[in-house]
C-alpha cells in the first residue's frame, strides 16, 4: 500500500513539475540560456582567476565581472558591425524595381518554366516572373523598417526584461559554478545523491565542452565564408558570412538557408546598381563558397567537436538530429545534441546493465 502511494506520489510530483515548467516556461528559457553562457564563460572566469601580479590575485567574483564584461562587449560589438550593414540591406532591397527585374528574368527562366508545366508543377495561367516578384515584393514589405521597429518598440519591455535576468543570473553562475548544481541537488532525493553528482559533473564537463567548441564552429564558419566571398569580389561578404555562420547552428538545414538568405542579399546589392546580367554568376559564386566551407565542416569541424565533446559517432549524431527534428522541428535539431548527452549520461547511471546503453555510453 505504501509502495503505491509512493508511487502515485510520485507520478503527481512528476506531472505538476511538467506543468509548472511550462507555465514558467520563459523563466526556464532565462536560466537555461543562463546556464549555456555560463558553460562557454567558465574558460574565461578561469584564464582571469590566474591573473597574479607579485601579491596582487585577481578575486574569483571580479574574474567573473570581468568574464560577464568580455562577453557583454563581444555581443554588442557584433550588435554595432552588423544592425547598420542589415539596415543598409534593407533601404537597397526596399529600392529594387521587382517588375522590371521579372522582366530582366523572363528569357532565363522560360525553359524552366516550361519544364515545370510539363510535369504539373506550375499551372498553366501562372508563371515563374510573377511568382518572383510576387515574392519578393512581399519580402520588402516583410523588411520594411517601420515595421521592424514597430515590432521591436512593442517587445522592448519583454526584451529588458529577459536580458536584464539572463545577464543577472549569468553572472552568478560564473562567479559559483555549483550554484547550478545545488539547486538541482535540492529536487534530489538522498538515496541517489551519489549518482546525481556523478550525473551532474558528466554533464557539465561535456556540455561545456560542446558550447565551447560550437562557439569555435561558428566563429570559423562566419570567417570561412566571409574570406571565400570577398575573394570573388561578393557585395556584403561579412553580412553574409555572419548569417550563414550564425544559421550554421541548426544542423543540415541551417547552411541551406543560409545559403538561400546569402543569394538573395548578394544579388540585391546587385539589383540596385542595374547589374541584372550578374545575378546568376554571383549566385552560383555564393552557392559554391557555401558548399565547398560547409564541406569542411561536414569532414573536419564537426567530427573533431562531436568525437572531443560529447563523445559520439557521427552516424548516431546524425539519426538523433533527425528524429528529434521530426518530434520537434527546428528546434528540436537544435537542443538535440546537448539533450542526447544528458540523457546517455543519465542512462549510464541508472541502466547500465544494458548492452545497447553500454555501447552508447562506451566513451563517456
Amino acid at each position: 500500500m505504501n509502495l503505491n502511494l509512493k508511487l502515485i506520489g510520485g507520478i503527481l510530483a512528476f506531472l505538476i513539475g511538467l506543468y509548472l515548467a511550462w507555465y514558467f516556461s520563459d523563466i526556464l528559457v532565462y536560466v537555461l540560456i543562463a546556464g549555456v553562457l555560463s558553460f562557454i564563460g567558465q574558460p574565461l572566469v578561469g584564464l582571469f582567476d590566474r591573473i597574479q601580479i607579485k601579491k596582487f590575485k585577481m578575486p574569483h567574483t571580479l574574474s567573473a565581472v570581468l568574464s560577464l564584461i568580455t562577453m557583454i562587449l563581444i555581443l554588442t560589438a557584433l550588435f554595432m558591425i552588423f544592425v547598420p550593414i542589415i539596415n543598409r540591406q534593407a533601404n537597397i532591397i526596399s529600392s529594387i524595381d521587382f517588375r522590371y527585374l521579372g522582366e530582366q528574368l523572363e528569357n532565363p527562366l522560360q525553359d524552366v518554366e516550361e519544364l515545370l508545366v510539363k510535369y504539373n508543377m506550375l499551372e498553366d495561367d501562372k508563371t515563374l516572373e510573377a511568382i518572383i516578384a510576387s515574392e519578393l515584393e512581399s519580402l520588402v514589405n516583410m523588411t520594411s523598417i517601420k515595421n521592424i521597429f514597430g515590432n521591436v518598440v512593442g517587445l522592448a519591455g519583454s526584451i529588458f526584461i529577459g536580458l536584464f535576468s539572463v545577464v543577472f543570473m549569468t553572472f552568478f553562475f560564473l562567479r559559483d559554478n555549483k550554484l547550478f548544481y545545488n539547486g538541482i541537488m535540492l529536487f534530489v532525493p538522498t538515496k541517489f545523491e551519489d549518482k546525481a553528482s556523478i550525473i551532474l559533473s558528466d554533464t557539465r564537463r561535456l556540455l561545456s565542452r560542446y558550447f565551447v567548441g560550437l562557439s569555435i564552429e561558428l566563429l570559423s564558419m562566419m570567417t570561412l565564408i566571409t574570406i571565400g566571398l570577398t575573394i570573388f569580389g561578393v557585395k556584403n561578404a561579412l553580412l553574409i558570412g555572419f548569417i550563414g555562420g550564425l544559421l550554421n547552428v541548426i544542423p543540415y538545414l541551417g547552411p541551406i538557408i543560409g545559403a538561400s538568405m546569402g543569394v538573395l542579399i548578394g544579388t540585391t546589392s546587385n539589383l540596385s546598381l542595374g547589374l541584372y546580367a550578374d545575378i546568376w554568376p554571383i549566385s552560383l559564386i555564393i552557392i559554391g563558397t557555401f558548399a565547398v566551407v560547409n564541406l569542411f565542416d561536414n569532414m573536419v569541424l564537426q567530427p573533431l567537436i562531436y568525437s572531443t565533446s560529447v563523445k559520439a559517432h557521427p552516424i548516431e549524431i546524425f539519426l538523433v538530429i533527425l528524429m528529434a527534428g521530426s518530434l520537434a522541428g527546428i528546434p528540436g535539431m537544435i537542443l538535440a545534441i546537448p539533450s542526447y548527452t544528458v540523457l546517455r549520461i543519465i542512462a549510464k547511471q541508472f541502466f547500465s546493465q544494458s548492452k545497447l546503453v553500454k555501447k552508447l555510453t562506451e566513451n563517456i
